[in-house]
């Protein structure tokens, strides 16, 4: 990715604390057929391993499973809040009119070696965890221990796990840091005017 170092994210817990707000990531891998991408929920575990490592999990019928080029490595990518800049929120427009439409972003990049996981118990430990995650903070949260076991077992055969031990991080927020401080001002002001759920986050 390319990554001016104004913009350069390197605190772990704030890329950690990314990847955990927006798990659903999109998983590149090399396969036969070339790059393919998958969009997956995906779990850190992030007292794995030196980084964390990532586990999701597809369709058995899913061929990336078993297509994917090992010594080539995946990339999770996470994508964070973002959103279109108009140059009429700069003061600066009306100070020269040197200034050009942009998009204010925050992105994670996780690489690594990726292994696909076929046995039933810790796929299970896995979906539960998953589970666990995304219905943290309901009033009533469904559990997987809630459907019945041979169900759940049925389900499970018909998945495999992928697991992703993070080599790399990179995380980029581009908030606008190159502006001056009242063209950043007049950015805020124009998002808050907006008044939507993408411009609040």
């Amino acid at each position: 990715m390319y990554q001016p170092a104004i913009f350069r994210e390197e605190r772990r817990e704030v890329l950690h604390g990314l990847m955990r707000a927006h798990p659903f990531a999109m998983l590149v891998t090399l396969g036969a057929d070339g790059l393919t991408a998958n969009h997956l929920p995906m779990i850190l575990h992030a007292d794995e391993g030196e980084m964390g490592v990532l586990r999701c999990h597809v369709a058995r019928a899913n061929p990336v499973w078993h297509d994917f080029d090992a010594a080539a490595g995946a990339l999770a990518v996470f994508q964070g809040p973002h959103h279109y800049v108009t140059p009429s929120w700069y003061p600066s427009k009306a100070a020269h009119g040197r200034v050009v439409p942009t998009w204010n972003y925050a992105v994670v990049q996780a690489q690594g070696a990726l292994t696909a996981v076929e046995d039933p118990d810790r796929l299970h430990a896995h979906v539960t965890a998953l589970t666990a995650q995304q219905e943290a903070g309901r009033a009533a949260p469904w559990a997987v221990d809630d459907a019945p076991a041979d169900f759940v077992a049925r389900q499970i055969k018909g998945i495999v796990g992928l697991e992703l031990r993070i080599a790399r991080l990179d995380g980029k927020w581009k908030m606008s840091q190159n502006r001056d401080d009242a063209d950043r001002a007049g950015v805020a002001a124009g998002l808050d005017a907006e008044a939507t759920d993408a411009a609040r986050q």
